[in-house]
């Protein structure tokens, strides 16, 4: 099927090359009166997945995040009643104080090792907006040639123009960039 040798890297950037923050997003409860320790959030993280990933592939409407997080919450302790107002802040807050931040070990260093080898990398990923500027607050903007934010672009995985927008900027085609992600659903 591949016409084309792999000349070209890009990474989703949530749950690829950094994770949700369960520590961060206790503390982010907390500032709402809302109790629940990281532990507790970790336990719901695998369950928010899940619904996510299958909402994307029955096309639900709503966005994909805040059914996550709403998963994640009740199945990490938060009580019912307090759901969904919590997703909704949360929501309006992502732009603002991003939740997925805690680097996932190892994963930039393959990002700069392509580098090294003069392999193009970009990130591709269905945010809010602000991709740039968290990478760039995490000092890893000099690492990728193209940053492709869906609340920038005005359109998001998994359709193809988000990869032939990145592919691109990559200077490759379509067909020679490796995407890694760690949804089969909208990577």
């Amino acid at each position: 099927m591949r016409n084309e040798p792999a000349t070209a890297v890009s990474f989703d950037f949530g749950q690829t090359l950094v994770e949700l923050d369960t520590g961060m997003l206790s503390a982010r409860l907390a500032e709402r009166g809302i109790a629940v320790s990281r532990e507790q959030l970790d336990g719901g993280v695998d369950e928010g997945w899940r619904v996510y990933n299958d909402a994307i592939r029955r096309g639900l409407g709503g966005h994909p995040w805040k059914i996550m997080m709403g998963r994640l919450l009740e199945a990490g302790g938060v009580p019912a009643g307090a759901v969904d107002a919590a997703v909704d802040w949360l929501w309006t807050e992502q732009p603002r104080k991003n939740l997925w931040r805690r680097p996932i070990a190892g994963m930039i260093d393959v990002v700069v090792e392509l580098g090294r080898a003069g392999v193009p990398v970009a990130v591709l990923s269905n945010s809010e907006g602000r991709l740039a500027e968290l990478v760039e607050e995490l000092g890893w903007s000099a690492h990728f040639v193209a940053i492709a934010d869906s609340g920038r672009l005005g359109f998001e995985k998994p359709g193809r123009e988000i990869f032939a927008w990145t592919a691109e900027r990559l200077g490759a085609p379509l067909a020679a960039v490796v995407h890694v992600g760690d949804s089969l659903a909208a990577d």
